[in-house]
Formats: C-alpha cells, sequence, structure tokens
C-alpha cells in the first residue's frame, strides 16, 4: 500500500480496534499476487472485521454487522448483506471513534454470546 491517506487511516482503524478489546488479534489473510501484504482481519472470539484498501476508499466489513446495534449510523455499504455490514471511508471523512470503538466492542460481544 502506498504512503498516503489510506495507510493513514488504516493505521488509525487498527489502532482503535486492537484498543477495543485486550484480546483482538491481527492476522493478514488471503495474500496473493495482487495484494501479497494480504487483508488485515481482526477476530475476538470470532471474526470482528476486515480493513481492506481500494484506490478511492477505506473499507472495514463487519462479519455480523446486519445483527449489531448501529445507533451512530456508521454502517454505510452493503446494507442490503443479509449477514455483514461495512463502513466506507473516503479522503476527507471523519469517523466517530468513539462510536467506532463501541461497534467493535458490540461486535466482540455479539461474538462471545
Amino acid at each position: 500500500m502506498s504512503d498516503d491517506w489510506r495507510s493513514e487511516t488504516v493505521e488509525k482503524l487498527r489502532t482503535l480496534i486492537l484498543a477495543a478489546d485486550p484480546d483482538m488479534v491481527e492476522e493478514a489473510k488471503w495474500r496473493k499476487a495482487s495484494n501479497p501484504d494480504g487483508v488485515p482481519t481482526f477476530s475476538c472470539a470470532g471474526l470482528v472485521c476486515t480493513v481492506e484498501t481500494y484506490k478511492d476508499k477505506v473499507k472495514l466489513t463487519f462479519a455480523k454487522g446486519a445483527s449489531l446495534d448501529d445507533s451512530a449510523g456508521l454502517f454505510n455499504a452493503s446494507l442490503d448483506a443479509g449477514t455483514r455490514r461495512a463502513i466506507d471511508i473516503h479522503e476527507g471523512d471523519a469517523l466517530d471513534e468513539d462510536a467506532f470503538v463501541g461497534l467493535v466492542q458490540n461486535a466482540v460481544a455479539a461474538n462471545r454470546s
């Protein structure tokens, strides 16, 4: 990944996700020739979310997002999916960090139930 707003965004998200629960584990999965670094995945009692970069956005996909309370309205992509939900972050977008950490914590709680 190039050193631009996307890499800065991923690093900020990584920090928030890892801080959400002390048992959170980050792994790189799905390595391939076109993406040798793989996809960062975050798990705690099961898959919580993945973080992918695209030309125009950073996408966080929550494995069980459809079942999570998103009262802050962070989910803005994959809204019709049966199980997952996503947050697309574009350059210049502001993220409610407290609401985001709460969403990650809700995802962990759903995995543990």
